[in-house]
């Protein structure tokens, strides 16, 4: 039986800060950095809101578009660079907050921005080896960037869940393909409150080899071409980069456009790709096929390819859609942003 999607559902915090507030507090040009990062606002989380907040939000809307409960999970995964414990699992919290406890399997992963597809794929191996009947999976971040570093242009916050099984698929994953290597092109160590970035090893050694060699080489495993993909989906640090991925690989931007969520949302870190792919879902036709790029720096990438079957149109109106997600945002000035974000401390 072919293994895939049964639901999906993702959340988006309400808060927004604009990119010409953050630059008129730093002296930048906002005009330059719209046209360097493609990007005008990102999402903040409100100050009672973290990965695992997130999370939990996620879980429940993917669980209100199926017939599934939280019993019916075996297996629990949250991906994320910012979870709230160093020692302390974020998918307990899940789990109790969906009744999903405690007969299941449960842990956190991390590998940067991939942590959620890390997920994915942990499940769909578990689903395929009939380990367990569902699995889910979710891609969650409060993104962090230190003040006045040009992260903090772009590091957002929001997430998506997928749950994994055999039946009632909605999108079968028809294959899936992984690139990595040690590439020190972003980090943060124990106890530090922001990451840091490589600087040169950002782009080129970082992004693009990943990206570039995880998608062709799933295109090569699958014999497949952009052509017979109607949309494409890739991790979005900002808007430009995928959309370099896009053409440098022969994709349209009418095809990346409905993904494309950034320009309004930020970099959601784990969240990125996986809230994309949500995006695409929710207004996806039977018979769609979408391609997938995760990218996750330290470094590495993971490539799907998506086919939408006909049980799609009986589930993306049960819960809000990406789009509905972004509407009526609350516009933040920098001095409440820092106080959302805790970068003051009283």
């Amino acid at each position: 039986m072919p293994v895939g999607i049964t639901t999906y559902g993702a959340y988006i915090p309400q808060y927004r800060i604009r990119v010409e507030e953050i630059a008129r507090v730093w002296g930048d040009d906002p005009k330059d950095i719209k046209k360097g990062l493609r990007v005008l606002e990102k999402s903040v989380p409100d100050r009672d809101e973290d990965t695992a907040t997130i999370a939990v939000e996620a879980a429940r809307s993917a669980l209100r578009r199926s017939c599934l409960d939280g019993a019916d999970i075996g297996a629990i995964y949250v991906g994320s660079e910012s979870h709230p414990y160093a020692v302390k699992p974020t998918a307990t919290i899940v789990a109790e907050a969906i009744r999903a406890t405690p007969e299941l399997m449960a842990a956190d992963f991390e590998f940067a921005c991939k942590a959620g597809t890390a997920a994915l794929q942990t499940c769909l191996g578990l689903v395929a080896a009939d380990y367990i009947k569902y699995g889910m999976a979710i891609g969650a971040d409060t993104a962090q960037g230190a003040p006045a570093d040009a992260l903090e242009y772009t590091a957002a916050a929001g997430g998506a869940a997928y749950v994994i099984g055999k039946n009632n698929i909605i999108a079968e994953i028809e294959d899936t393909y992984s690139f990595t290597t040690d590439t020190s092109d972003f980090w943060r160590r124990e106890g530090q409150q922001y990451p840091k970035h490589g600087g040169r090893f950002t782009g080129e050694p970082g992004y693009f080899k990943h990206v570039l060699a995880g998608a062709r080489g799933l295109l090569e495993k699958t014999q497949c071409t952009p052509d017979d993909f109607d949309y494409v989906v890739f991790h979005q640090p900002n808007g430009k980069f995928p959309r370099t991925v896009a053409s440098t690989l022969g994709f349209s931007q009418d095809q990346l456009k409905q993904g494309l969520v950034v320009e309004r949302l930020g970099n959601t870190y784990s969240g990125s790709a996986l809230i994309g792919l949500a995006s695409v879902l929710d207004v996806a036709e039977p018979g769609s096929r979408i391609f997938v790029t995760a990218f996750g720096s330290g470094a590495g990438s993971d490539s799907f390819s998506v086919k939408v079957t006909k049980e799609i149109n009986k589930i993306q109106g049960l819960a809000p859609t990406v789009a509905e997600l972004l509407e009526d945002p609350i516009y933040l000035d920098y001095a409440l942003y820092a106080k959302h974000k805790n970068k003051i401390v009283l």
